[in-house]
């Protein structure tokens, strides 16, 4: 008997991020076809607010985040667009499988998630911080 598959946890994107996103994806089709998919399932499913009633709790662009995969020592890093990207400066990018996995969570969700080799990975947010300034482009 196979194991019934986890369903995705609720999760709330900023009205600002989900159209920003949305572009992203049609502008990754072309050359990351699986990646462009990702982003476009997790973004079409979430619960959209406008920007100023989007509250802290819920990773956004820009958001500092720790997590764990698979009970694997946890990280902490910054979702950031692709452009801003530098895994060892701690900023990742939305276009990672992580990054995409990440979006629209709180502390405590937990989500199942694809590498690009097929590989399924348990991720867990364990703590959602702010950068008072919003989104910052470095």
């Amino acid at each position: 008997m196979q194991a019934k598959p986890r369903r995705k946890p609720r999760i709330t994107i900023s009205e600002g991020d989900y159209n920003r996103l949305s572009n992203l994806a049609v502008a990754w089709e072309q050359n990351n076809p699986f990646i462009a998919a990702c982003l476009m399932n997790e973004i079409d499913r979430a619960r959209i607010v406008s920007d100023r009633s989007m509250r802290a709790a819920f990773v956004r662009m820009g958001s500092t985040v720790t997590y764990v995969v698979d009970g694997n020592p946890g990280r902490t890093v910054t979702l950031v667009y692709p452009a801003d990207a530098d895994i060892e400066d701690g900023r990742i990018s939305i276009t990672t499988p992580v990054g995409t996995a990440l979006i629209g969570l709180k502390a405590g969700q937990s989500i199942s998630f694809l590498t690009g080799n097929g590989r399924a990975h348990d991720l867990t947010v364990i703590e959602v911080t702010q950068n008072p300034e919003g989104y910052q482009d470095r």
